[in-house]
């Protein structure tokens, strides 16, 4: 484990779709930010949780998927992790995904907040995959759920197709948009600069978003 001092325990939860060229020895290095933060040698000897009942870093070979309910003592510089770690999943992604990151303050006493002081608890939501399309149908489909959950207490499930629609043209907006502004720093046709253009990970639309 880390040597400094950790205020947080740092939950890390999620599940990957991974693309099936993706072996143990790639997975470990993808997620290398995170068993080497926990003071690891390997995704082996850093994949356990420092709470038992939890799975830990899980390769779910049968099902080709990165399983994370994984938990580690840190500190605020626990984030800058998190940045290499989801571009390092971007990569061996086979669809969207959400990874879910809570960070408990353990030095927050009760009798600090009868006296009014706030914990320095905090939870977000990271969304990857192997394209931007791909990440914004998970942005979509987490909105979708999280909208007709509430609307649910209030209509019945058959009323809100509408509702859903209108969250698709949104995400369709968002996309054309994406998709624009890639274009524009794309090379114009025909010009001769002696090679091939790469292509961008913005052309394919996301399901359900007509």
């Amino acid at each position: 484990m880390t040597s400094f001092s950790t205020p947080f325990e740092i939950h890390v939860h999620g599940e990957v779709p991974l693309r099936e060229d993706v072996d143990f020895k790639a997975l470990q290095e993808a997620v290398k930010p995170l068993w080497k933060y926990a003071g690891a040698r390997s995704l082996t000897e850093g994949a356990q949780s420092l709470y038992e009942e939890e799975t830990g870093i899980c390769f779910e070979a049968a099902e080709h998927k990165l399983q994370m309910c994984w938990t580690v003592r840190g500190d605020d510089n626990f984030r800058q992790v998190l940045d290499d770690l989801c571009m390092n999943i971007n990569d061996i992604s086979s669809a969207g995904a959400q990874l879910e990151i809570t960070f408990y303050d353990t030095e927050f006493e009760d009798d600090e907040e009868s006296r009014g002081a706030e914990s320095r608890d905090d939870f977000v939501i990271l969304f990857v995959g192997p394209d931007p399309a791909a990440i914004m149908q998970a942005q979509r489909d987490l909105l979708v759920q999280d909208v007709i959950g509430l609307m649910e207490r209030h209509f019945d499930g058959a009323e809100l197709g509408g509702v859903v629609q209108e969250i698709d043209k949104l995400f369709s907006q968002r996309f054309d948009n994406l998709v624009s502004s890639l274009e524009l720093g794309k090379p114009p046709r025909g010009n001769n600069n002696g090679g091939p253009q790469g292509g961008h990970g913005g052309g394919r639309r996301p399901r359900h978003l007509h």
